[in-house]
């Protein structure tokens, strides 16, 4: 087991002081910090072979090309796919749902098709939906909270069909944390001859995801939630699917050959990624695979779980100051008013289902002045609708404050959080 004290060392970012204090970051749902190790693969490229890939001959291309394309084949091991070709590099999570959506669904979406989502999406994982149902006027179908702010799958059930086409689900709720029962909701999609796309952006860091035991069609995920930068997006789709695809994007490199009136398509990966890739960022990825190897992802989550733990029993003492943790199948000794809350310090949550993440909210207190406030002692944190507006409205909440941890973080972080939470309700209570 890593010692998480001596891994953040190894980032430069936390001799940082914000406020004058030592930076506390439990914003890593929304983005990763970076090693060290990331950031020279970074600087190294641009110092001493920066150059294009795939077209060029001399020493400096032939090293980008292999970098980068080594990075491509350490994404399939790091997933457990078949072949580097199922390995499409984009900008992000977002962009690899939308090739799908254009590529894959512009062809297989007919008018009167289902594609079923959940009531748990990021925006990234419903807008691209919605919008192919418009255009292809087909049927958009949702997945219904429980009470326990967990999946109905027994709603699921029933919402599949022949006419499903499309089950597309979100491995980790950014929201919630929550993480629903992948292999049921592959399983019985696949009855039904619909295809699966996963978006594992919150969840392919902090977990081991092998996309033959999912048996998935479709898995995307990005670069900076793992440590890496920014401008990388990864969507690992089967072969079979993949090579029936056309690209939505035109131009350089995704071409084999150009005539006057005609171009044809270059083979896999290389079809659906269309000019000049980023080329320094995928080869720093690489980096920061390595450094997650070498951590270990079962780690990574049983220690994500432990700090999930301490947080909850730190912040559920100020439940009677209107502190409210929002998390999902909680089971108390007391009756709750509301399935969102905890209401007492006795109240426990089911760790194999929720994971890295707790959004709160403190009662008659914005979550922007919440952030500000940590902001305030040092601690960064995350408010808003966490781009889940529809799952916020269903809670009634108008946004919600996020703290969201990673393998470099301690209790040491949260029991700064607790004092920011501390001075939060002494400003406003008072």
């Amino acid at each position: 087991m890593f010692d998480p004290k001596k891994v953040k060392k190894d980032f430069p970012i936390f001799s940082r002081k914000i406020n004058g204090k030592a930076l506390v970051y439990l914003d890593n749902a929304s983005t990763s910090q970076k090693p060290k190790s990331v950031i020279n693969a970074l600087t190294n490229y641009y110092e001493t072979f920066n150059s294009n890939t795939h077209r060029g001959i001399h020493t400096m291309s032939e090293e980008a090309t292999a970098a980068y394309e080594d990075t491509r084949e350490h994404v399939m091991k790091f997933i457990n796919a078949n072949l580097p070709k199922e390995i499409i590099f984009t900008r992000n999570t977002t962009e690899a749902i939308n090739l799908v959506a254009y590529s894959w669904g512009e062809e297989n979406i007919k008018s009167g098709d289902e594609i079923i989502v959940s009531a748990i999406e990021h925006h990234s994982n419903l807008v691209p939906w919605q919008e192919l149902c418009r255009r292809k006027n087909a049927t958009l179908k949702i997945i219904p909270i429980k009470k326990d702010l967990t999946l109905d799958l027994s709603a699921y059930e029933k919402l599949l069909s022949k006419k499903t086409k499309l089950v597309s689900i979100s491995a980790m709720s950014n929201v919630l944390g929550y993480m629903p029962d992948l292999n049921k909701i592959i399983k019985s999609a696949h009855k039904v001859g619909s295809i699966v796309l996963v978006d594992g952006a919150q969840s392919v860091a902090h977990m081991k995801t092998d996309v033959k035991k999912l048996d998935c069609d479709f898995l995307a995920f990005s670069s900076h939630k793992m440590l890496g930068p920014t401008g990388v997006g990864v969507l690992y789709g089967k072969f079979e699917i993949l090579s029936n695809m056309n690209p939505f994007m035109f131009g350089g490199d995704m071409v084999k050959s150009v005539e006057q009136h005609k171009a044809y398509w270059n083979d896999l990966p290389w079809k659906f990624e269309a000019g000049t890739p980023n080329i320094a960022d995928v080869i720093a990825f690489d980096a920061a695979l390595t450094y997650l190897d070498k951590i270990g992802l079962e780690n990574i989550h049983k220690y994500d779980q432990k700090l999930l733990k301490y947080a909850v029993s730190k912040f559920s003492k100020y439940e009677k100051d209107g502190v409210s943790l929002i998390l999902p199948t909680f089971k108390s000794s007391t009756s709750r008013s509301s399935s969102t809350t905890s209401n007492s310090s006795s109240s426990t949550f089911d760790s194999s289902v929720t994971s890295s993440i707790l959004s709160f909210s403190i009662k008659g207190i914005h979550p922007h002045d919440i952030a500000q406030i940590f902001n305030d002692e040092g601690v960064a944190i995350r408010s808003g609708y966490h781009c889940s507006q529809p799952l916020i409205e269903h809670l009634n909440l108008s946004s919600t404050a996020r703290m969201s941890f990673y393998f470099y973080n301690t209790e040491a972080d949260i029991d700064r959080a607790e004092i920011a939470l501390k001075r939060t309700l002494k400003l406003f209570k008072n």
